[in-house]
């Protein structure tokens, strides 16, 4: 399959779910946005990215269909009971973006100096960020709806499993729910993890629906880390960064390894 061969696979697929919508091809950025043809608000989807995907998940195609109807569902106008929603925090790297497409500033708490946490309120199947226009809309203060996003975290259920190549460690948190990055932000689990490790603890955020822990007990271990952070920064829809940190209880470090190509037999899924 090939850029061209992925984009009109998925305009067949939404065009043939509605009829409320357009699209558009940037061929240059290999990018195709999808757009409500009633007030003009849409996605785009980075092409390259979900043909890397592609080549590990031969659903892929499903997959962005329905992403792309469920958030096309979610921008039309509704309204939002701040009574009955529920609102997570989410990690994006620094380079994306600050403001709605509307110019509305989005709620936004510094992480580290690759990460920030954003806000978003959860429809099931799909999510919409909190900027302050949208937060004077829900009658609650910044500092109340991130308390409410930190504890609503805590009650995500936390499901690991575990690999380990030669004597090293990895754990991985896969829900697909849209907030396995999110899980970084639940400081007693990372205090529970840390206190599983032998070696020095990493922690890697890739991409949006995955978590990665790292137990490095040897060189093997780094180089391992390196190597599955390159690849699934590569292969996420929304990408956070490729760097990997090391906890130690109190903060995260960004840490940069020189990952060697080797293969040692590390046969993760995601």
């Amino acid at each position: 399959m090939n850029i061209y061969k992925m984009r009109d696979l998925i305009i067949e697929g939404i065009t043939a779910k509605r009829n409320d919508v357009s699209h558009k091809f940037d061929r240059e950025n290999e990018e195709l946005r999808v757009e409500r043809t009633d007030n003009g608000q849409g996605i785009t989807i980075a092409l390259s990215k979900a043909l890397n995907k592609a080549k590990n998940d031969d659903k892929i195609i499903d997959e962005l269909v329905y992403y792309i109807d469920e958030s096309i569902n979610r921008m039309g106008e509704e309204k939002i009971d701040a009574e009955t929603a529920t609102i997570y925090p989410v990690v994006r790297a620094t380079s994306f973006p600050d403001k709605s497409k509307a110019g509305d500033p989005f709620i936004i708490t510094p992480h580290t100096n690759e990460t920030n946490i954003y806000y978003a309120i959860d429809f099931d199947k799909s999510y919409r960020l909190i900027d302050e226009a949208l937060l004077e809309s829900l009658s609650m203060s910044a500092e109340d709806m991130k308390v409410l996003a930190a504890n609503n975290l805590k009650k995500l259920p936390v499901e690991i499993k575990k690999q380990t190549v030669q004597d090293n460690d990895f754990y991985f948190i896969n829900h697909n729910d849209g907030y396995d990055s999110s899980r970084i932000l639940n400081t007693d689990f990372l205090h529970e993890m840390l206190g599983k490790t032998e070696g020095e603890m990493l922690v890697g955020l890739p991409h949006q629906d995955v978590l990665i822990i790292a137990d490095c007990k040897n060189n093997v271990g780094y180089d391992v880390m390196a190597q599955m952070m390159m690849q699934y920064f590569a292969e996420g829809l929304t990408p956070i960064t490729s760097l990997s940190f090391s906890y130690d209880g109190t903060k995260l470090q960004p840490v940069f390894i020189l990952g060697k190509q080797r293969n040692y037999n590390n046969k993760n899924k995601k």
